[in-house]
């Protein structure tokens, strides 16, 4: 693996960092990464942001999220009614091995997590993935990791709508056409999504993380205090069949630890709302909160319920009590699902936002251009979710392939590389070749390779998984199914 480090990027052994994310050298800013065109007229008193440029009176405050609320907007990236696959992955492994490969993927992903704020402070140009790319591999990494940041930004997003249309089949005892409950939710989002900055979305993510918590433990502790599963036979003998170490084939297993990966996968969206903190040298801490809080969550949630439901946890997961514990969680779970769909929908249109209007004027001045292209790419996006969520009949397949080629990426490959890029300079200098560089060293190329075996092997698993699907279910686009399933 080999990295170009581009002429632009100034050398972090060279400069001094300072508190707000910009690099300092001489008493002066100086930019880096690429193409930061900052006009004259912006400069004197202002700030000056590496990726939204002059930042003073009568600018839109970008960089306005306190380290707590960057907390709850990265766990409610994480977190979602994906938690409660997790019970089906330590039925696939076994209890102890999926307990482990938990704890593990969570250890890595925390560290690949906090990397991307080291990344950030080192290259305060970066807005997303794809502005890492372009420093480390030129424009074709921009491009490759920038459609797939994209890609799998808007397939989570029309996830997250047909989620929506779930909840509210399941509620209403499928009232009316799924079609209209997925159309229903797109129009509710387009307009909470299109708040310009994450300042503005981040009492979103606060209701959102709550109801999500709160409805995922509704299910956990009804499950735990409820008796059978609704899944499992009424009555005579019940054989939960736990099982604590799994014999499963490679297929079975590789998609059990992709679902993992995919549980924290939520790193996609870590970089661009770093990029939007008040003080991006608290990222560190909001990352430790986050991670901690998650990884807690996700063994509570995931032995509990699979101990108590074993291989009768429901799909979807929250109607294994029943159908009344399913309506009301799913009524308690409404918020988070639209906030899930608003930070996924927010996020992509920003990329493109922030790409097409760097360094100009109308990026943080609010003139006719700059609305005219912020509610584009809002709806654009949404509009582009939503259609993906209605035509493809099996959508689910889908986001598993997209997330299995591009969640993987983005979560460990990625940052590995911005690690190796970062310090490739230390092979050149003996002094600074000490155990724990080679440790990391180690620990990051261990990540880039993991990653690369996940990708493949959760590629294979989800295309077997659409060829069956498809084969068996078929589908219609814009289908008035009811898909809240039937407990």
């Amino acid at each position: 693996m080999g990295f170009s480090r581009a002429s632009s990027v100034s050398d972090p052994s060279t400069s001094e960092k300072i508190g707000d994310g910009h690099l300092k050298r001489d008493d002066t800013v100086v930019k880096t990464g690429f193409e930061d065109r900052i006009d004259e007229e912006n400069q004197g008193d202002e700030a000056v942001d590496g990726v939204f440029g002059a930042q003073g009176k009568d600018t839109v405050d970008y960089r306005s999220v306190g380290w707590v609320s960057t907390s709850v907007l990265l766990m409610k990236s994480q977190i979602g009614l994906g938690v409660l696959a997790i019970p089906s992955v330590f039925h696939t492994l076994g209890l102890a091995p999926g307990i482990i490969c938990l704890i593990v993927i969570g250890a890595l992903t925390t560290w690949t997590d906090y990397y991307i704020g080291v990344f950030k402070l080192k290259h305060p140009s970066v807005y997303s993935v794809a502005d890492c790319g372009m420093i480390m591999f030129g424009p074709i990494g921009r491009e490759i990791f920038g459609i797939g940041y994209w890609l799998l930004m808007t397939c989570i997003a029309g996830s997250a709508l047909l989620g929506i249309s779930t909840a509210l089949n399941a509620m209403s005892l499928h009232a009316t056409c799924t079609a209209v409950f997925v159309a229903v939710a797109a129009v509710v989002t387009l307009p909470f999504a299109s708040l310009e900055t994450m300042g503005g979305v981040k009492w979103i993510g606060w209701v959102g993380l709550a109801s999500m918590i709160v409805s995922i433990m509704l299910v956990t502790i009804a499950v735990a205090a409820g008796g059978r599963p609704s899944l499992a036979p009424q009555t005579g003998p019940l054989d939960l069949d736990i099982v604590i170490w799994g014999k499963p084939s490679f297929a079975d297993a590789m998609n059990a630890i992709s679902n993992l990966v995919f549980s924290y996968a939520g790193t996609s969206a870590f970089l661009p709302i770093a990029s939007e903190m008040r003080n991006q040298r608290d990222y560190p801490k909001a990352v430790i909160l986050c991670q901690s809080f998650v990884t807690v969550f996700y063994l509570v949630v995931g032995i509990v319920v699979y101990v108590y439901a074993g291989q009768y946890v429901a799909s979807p997961a929250l109607g294994t009590a029943g159908v009344l514990i399913k309506r009301v969680a799913y009524g308690l779970a409404l918020p988070g699902l639209f906030a899930a769909a608003i930070i996924y929908s927010h996020l992509p249109a920003k990329w493109i936002f922030v790409r097409v209007l760097r360094g100009s004027h109308h990026l943080t001045h609010r003139t006719a251009t700059h609305w005219f292209a912020w509610l584009g790419c809002t709806v654009g996006c949404v509009l582009f979710s939503y259609v993906i969520a209605s035509a493809i009949p099996v959508f689910g397949g889908l986001v598993g392939l997209v997330g299995a080629l591009f969640g993987t990426l983005v979560t460990l490959q990625a940052e590995a590389c911005m690690w190796l890029y970062d310090n490739w300079h230390r092979f050149r200098t003996p002094e600074k070749r000490t155990l724990a560089f080679w440790s990391l060293v180690a620990l990051n190329v261990f990540i880039f390779w993991a990653g690369n075996f996940i990708m493949v092997g959760g590629t294979y698993g989800s295309i077997l998984s659409i060829k069956n699907d498809y084969a068996a279910n078929g589908g219609r686009p814009w289908t008035c199914t009811d898909n809240s399933g039937s407990v």
